[in-house]
């Protein structure tokens, strides 16, 4: 009896630290947390700035997060993750965005709360990704991308405008047969 209440205690241990080791989500330290180290200082202060101002004037939380890599963790389940930890957006409102870059995978994704998604939809923050910040992403200019993104973001919730996209950027593209529409050349699961 005692070997068994062992084994199921030690078991159970073992499961918790691998559930807890398997999710690192990184401490908030503000409304920039820059753990990969690839925004300016400046850059840093200007986005927290627009940030905090935005948040006084409407509600919104928005929330950057850049880790050096997700470690092979799922882009998506780890945004929701660190969205729900962090819990961003008024409690009943669920105004929170979070927007969270990993360079060395070549991962983003904006994480948008369902209180936004009337105003933010994934389409268009699919968009920005695609069209505002991974073309400056590319060029290695990670203080542009993720300030252009922000800017974007904020365009879109403070004034309805639709970021002006870079249309050079869909050299890579082909009409996909579902909706008519431009879509990066991708296989049709990703889409």
């Amino acid at each position: 009896m005692k070997t068994a209440l062992r084994i199921a205690l030690s078991s159970a241990i073992i499961l918790i630290a691998i559930i807890a080791g398997a999710t690192n989500v990184p401490y908030l330290t503000g409304r920039v947390t820059d753990n990969a180290e690839i925004l300016s200082a400046s850059v840093r202060k200007s986005i927290s700035d627009r940030l905090r101002e935005h948040e006084r004037r409407t509600g919104n939380q928005i929330a950057v997060l850049t880790v050096p890599s997700l470690k092979g963790e799922n882009i998506e389940e780890y945004a929701e993750e660190v969205f729900r930890e962090w819990k961003l957006g008024q409690k009943g409102k669920d105004n929170g965005i979070l927007i969270i870059v990993a360079p060395k995978d070549r991962r983003m994704r904006i994480e948008v709360g369902y209180g936004l998604e009337g105003t933010l939809p994934d389409s268009m923050a699919g968009s920005i990704i695609r069209n505002v910040m991974t073309p400056k992403f590319r060029n290695g200019d990670y203080n542009s991308g993720i300030q252009d993104g922000v800017n974007s973001i904020l365009g879109v919730l403070e004034n309805g405008k639709t970021p002006a996209f870079d249309h050079t950027v869909r050299k890579n593209t082909k009409s996909s047969f579902l909706s008519g529409m431009k879509v990066p050349h991708m296989p049709i699961v990703q889409r």
